[in-house]
């Protein structure tokens, strides 16, 4: 029986057993709950342990952690390390899934001798993994970390007690009166305590670093929200740095002058002392954390001392030099609003006298009940004691003066040094997460614990910048609304989390309700608005801004947030009650699923599909997956494509599917993607442009796609492109030749589109080839050939292609078939037929010879090209035609051509009469042939090939389902 201890400081005790005749008996939930006791490690320093003896118990524990599973010496138990980042894919040292299902009896047992190995060497170095530095803590000291006495209630209670509570109280009480005073510390009770609710909520669903409200916010709502935030609450740290230090500036002003001392003036001498305060501020924050530290705590101390004073204060007998000054005890909850300081103000006489009203006729003010006439200085308005007019009150009340002095000077220093220090922390997180550019030269950090040495320069720039105002009250009203507007953001990133109901949102304190997170957010901005509106519209203002950058910036971060969640809760939310609504011709989008393979090998048809679909309706990017490709394609591809479609602003999903043909592929895709009724009702492929030089097997896998596209009730679009950027399809790339060798286009055999799927990750992720869906149609026009009805899907995609940008001063010419006799007739019912539509195509042209004869020279080529899969029954002596049939059913016998002739030579005069009139045109529509199932494969694509040959703009085949699109009924 052997046993493992760890005895390094801060580490947990692992202990298990092994014994040999099996694997270790141990559960793997001993180590989690083990570890998780000791996430948080604690300060070591180079004095408290010995170097060489704790790295190698250091290691020797992550072997002991290491240990394989009782499953396979491949497959680890619970690691801590494992789990450290918030990426699914991110998984530490874990083996994938892949490896464990590959993993061979010789590679575990490599495995469990190279842990052995390991795990027998004294010397050697320590074990790390793919995604993590190596192991060193000893060797420096931890960041400083303070418990949550110093480092949360003394900091909380410093900011409580700051130069507000010491220089205004009174002034407020002295306006507000005793009632609205009360309602007022109630009211901010409220928002602080709920918003107090929600921070701790949100910090303890998770760990959180620093930045503080900008961290839990942008990480809560998202970046769009945390980025304005994080610029603000950082400006309105920096402001409250200045608000508190221009109150010391005051008080020692005021403390000056009792000496007749002066300067300059009362507001230079303001503006002097607070630049050479906020100076030594810094001095001390650069100092370190450590010595801020200290700095708080003597303050505290200053201000309990000052406290008691004051509360001493207010139990002593008033003398009468306080009663002069309008102090009279707790007769009236201890001073009156007005008082002149005149000793000879008193009323003399007896109490009696005073109390009936005998000599207090004609006095003015809450003092003539104490015996005092302060009538003529209110009157006046010439007072300089009471409530309303002295910042003193609260050391004129105190048992000794220069104590209360003693706490302005410690409520405003500290106020201000804990503000110069959390501006910088909060502005070096937004800056490490480049929501903003240009402000990432503030995001570096020096020593042991980073500090934003930057920061804190811009920090006192902005600080000192604000203290020249040397104004207490008009700083005041920016920091409320900035701070309030904060406190509002934290309530509601509390409440939207807790209503997304994200398996993620699990906050360790429970003591918190989503409704109360509400109340405080709405409460916080009713009093953005009622304390000082236009600084609450500024603070709108500036946070819309900032949002609108963000949100049309879209930064590449990804922080879970409750927006996240959000979006998803509403995308099922909507997809269920969809399947509710029953489908209507109105409501009829073309949602597409795409055969585009790797969809930035074939960038025209994705970019086709997209000038339709985008904002309208769905497009799914189907790649179809061969079964010789699947284990050689890249890991990443999948992920590499999104972001190929993301940066080509492309609203598409991407869904690979592995098959062994492209029929297959497609009739799986068509069964199963989407969801509800965001489900494909049309499938777009690109046309087989090397169809003559492939395999017959190739042949009948395509032309089978399309027969599986009908018979699944699919709108079908074949697009053809012609410009040199043509389309892939699922087999190997020929440039197609048509019917006119001399104007083929010269394809480069460089050319990114050639490349294979097993490139992807290596240049698909930044390769953007524009294509002529991504150009300025123009005044070009969009052909239409609506040569049978389909339902009104030939007319529908032109349509909404004419509501984009780039195709919105094309116009839409309509072909359709006719006589010359009834020329006229036709086309007034097609231009009546259109309007009620609402569609606006003014231009129909009626075809009145296309049921003549083709030229003789295109039926030639028609019929050579077909040649090679006639079939002729005096090929091989001794065959039947059955047989030869049924052993090549691609192949097109004399019969079956003899009875599709005359539709063959339809399909090559439609060609020439397309040729003949849009030989300008920026797209060609043609009404897709269906095919019948006697119809030859190879002879199918003959006609869908001579349709579209010899065109020098994109051309598409299309075909609705034979259900109406379109409509001209209101209901």
């Amino acid at each position: 029986m052997g046993q493992l201890t760890s005895k390094h400081r801060g580490l947990p005790h692992v202990h298990f057993s092994t014994n040999d005749e099996g694997p270790p008996r141990y559960s793997p939930h001993h180590f989690v709950g083990r570890i998780q006791q000791h996430c948080e490690p604690p300060t070591i320093t180079v004095s408290d342990v010995d170097l060489s003896s704790s790295v190698s118990e250091h290691q020797t524990l992550r072997m002991e952690l290491r240990r394989p599973s009782l499953y396979s010496n491949l497959d680890l138990v619970p690691q801590l390390e494992n789990y450290a980042s918030s990426l699914p894919h991110l998984h530490g040292s874990r083996p994938s899934l892949e490896t464990l299902r590959r993993a061979s009896e010789d590679a575990e047992m490599g495995m469990e001798e190279t842990n052995a190995t390991s795990e027998s060497g004294a010397n050697s170095p320590p074990v790390t993994d793919g995604n993590q530095e190596s192991q060193g803590p000893v060797t420096q000291k931890a960041p400083v970390r303070f418990g949550w006495v110093v480092g949360v209630m003394v900091r909380c209670m410093l900011n409580i007690w700051g130069v507000i509570l010491f220089l205004r109280l009174s002034k407020i009480t002295s306006e507000a009166g005793i009632l609205l005073m009360w309602l007022i510390i109630l009211m901010s009770t409220v928002v602080t305590s709920v918003t107090a609710l929600s921070v701790s909520a949100i910090a303890t669903n998770g760990r959180v670093v620093s930045g503080g409200a900008y961290f839990m916010i942008s990480r809560s709502l998202g970046p769009e929200i945390g980025g304005p935030i994080g610029v603000v609450f950082s400006f309105a740290n920096a402001l409250a740095c200045a608000l508190n230090t221009v109150g010391f500036a005051e008080e020692v002003q005021a403390l000056l002058k009792d000496f007749d001392v002066v300067m300059v003036d009362e507001v230079n001498d303001i503006r002097i002392i607070g630049v050479i305060t906020v100076t030594l501020l810094l001095l001390i924050s650069l100092a370190g954390m450590e010595w801020e530290s200290k700095a708080q705590i003597l303050f505290f101390i200053v201000l309990l001392v000052s406290f008691t004073n004051y509360f001493v204060g207010t139990f002593l007998p008033p003398t009468q030099e306080k009663q002069a000054q309008g102090i009279f005890g707790y007769r009236t909850s201890c001073a009156v609003r007005d008082a002149s300081g005149n000793i000879t103000d008193i009323l003399t006489g007896n109490i009696t006298d005073i109390l009936t009203g005998n000599i207090t006729d004609g006095c003015v003010g809450l003092g003539c009940k104490y015996g005092w006439n302060f009538t003529q200085c209110i009157e006046t308005q010439s007072c300089k004691y009471g409530l309303a007019n002295s910042l003193k009150l609260l050391g004129q009340i105190s048992g000794f003066y220069y104590l209360i002095t003693a706490g302005v000077f410690a409520a405003s220093l500290s106020s201000a040094l804990g503000f110069l220090v959390s501006a910088p922390k909060v502005f070096q997180c937004l800056c490490k997460d480049n929501l903003y550019p240009y402000i990432g030269f503030f995001a570096k950090g020096y020593g042991k614990n980073n500090e934003p040495l930057r920061a804190y320069l811009l920090c006192f720039v902005i600080a000192v910048a604000f203290i020249l105002i040397a104004e207490l009250n008009t700083i005041a009203a920016l920091i409320s609304n900035f701070f309030l507007c904060s406190y509002g953001l934290i309530n509601f990133s509390c409440f939207h989390a807790s209503i997304t109901n994200s398996p993620g949102w699990r906050p360790a304190f429970h003591y918190y309700s989503k409704w109360t997170a509400l109340f405080g957010a709405v409460v916080s901005v009713v009093l953005m608005l009622l304390f000082t509106w236009w600084a609450a519209l500024t603070t709108f203002g500036i946070i819309v801004f900032l949002f609108g950058y963000v949100n049309y910036n879209k930064p590449k971060v990804n922080w879970g947030s409750s927006v996240q969640a959000g979006t998803y809760n509403m995308a099922l939310s909507y997809s269920v009650s969809l399947s509710g609504v029953e489908d209507h011709v109105k409501n009829f989008r073309p949602q597409c699923l795409v055969l585009t393979g790797p969809p930035n090998q074939r960038p025209a048809l994705v970019d086709f599909v997209g000038s339709f679909t985008k904002h309208i309706s769905l497009m799914i990017c189907g790649d179809i997956i061969m079964e010789q490709d699947r284990k050689t394609r890249a890991p990443d591809a999948t992920e590499c494509l999104v972001k190929w479609m993301n940066k080509r602003k492309v609203r598409s999903f991407y869904s690979p599917f592995s098959s062994d043909n492209l029929r297959v592929g497609a009739r799986y895709l068509m069964q199963a993607s989407g969801l509800g009724k965001l489900k494909p009702n049309t499938l777009v492929l690109g046309f087989k442009a090397n169809w003559r030089e492939s395999s017959p097997e190739s042949i009948n896998d395509y032309i089978n796609t399309i027969y599986d596209t009908f018979d699944s009730n699919y709108c079908l679009c074949i697009l053809r492109m012609m410009d040199g950027q043509d389309v892939c399809d699922q087999f190997d790339f020929e440039v197609n030749q048509g019917f006119e060798p001399d104007e083929a286009v010269d394809y480069d055999h460089n050319s990114p589109e050639r490349d294979s799927a097993d490139d992807i990750s290596d240049k698909g992720c930044s390769d953007q080839i524009t294509t002529v869906f991504q150009n300025d149609q123009g005044k070009k026009t969009i052909d239409v050939y609506w040569v049978a009805d389909d339902g009104g899907l030939t007319l529908l995609v032109p349509y909404l292609l004419t509501r984009r940008k780039r195709w919105r001063r094309s116009k839409v010419r309509v072909f359709i078939v006719g006589d010359e006799q009834n020329m006229e007739e036709g086309r007034n019912e097609m231009l009546a037929l259109l309007k009620r539509f609402r569609l606006d195509f003014n231009d129909v042209i009626v075809m009145t010879d296309s049921e003549r004869r083709p030229q003789a020279k295109n039926l030639n080529r028609f019929m050579d090209s077909v040649a090679p899969f006639r079939l002729h029954h005096e090929q091989q002596e001794g065959v039947s035609l059955e047989e030869l049939k049924q052993s090549s059913p691609w192949k097109i016998s004399d019969k079956e051509f003899e009875a599709f002739k005359l539709k063959s030579e339809r399909k090559v005069r439609l060609n020439e009469i397309i040729r003949r009139n849009s030989q300008h045109a920026a797209l060609v529509l043609v009404s897709l042939p269906v095919p019948q199932s006697v119809c030859p494969s190879a002879l199918y694509m003959a006609w869908l090939d001579t349709l579209t040959c010899s065109l020098h703009c994109p051309a598409v085949l299309i075909r609705g389902n034979q259900q109406n699109v379109l409509t001209f009924y209101c209901q």
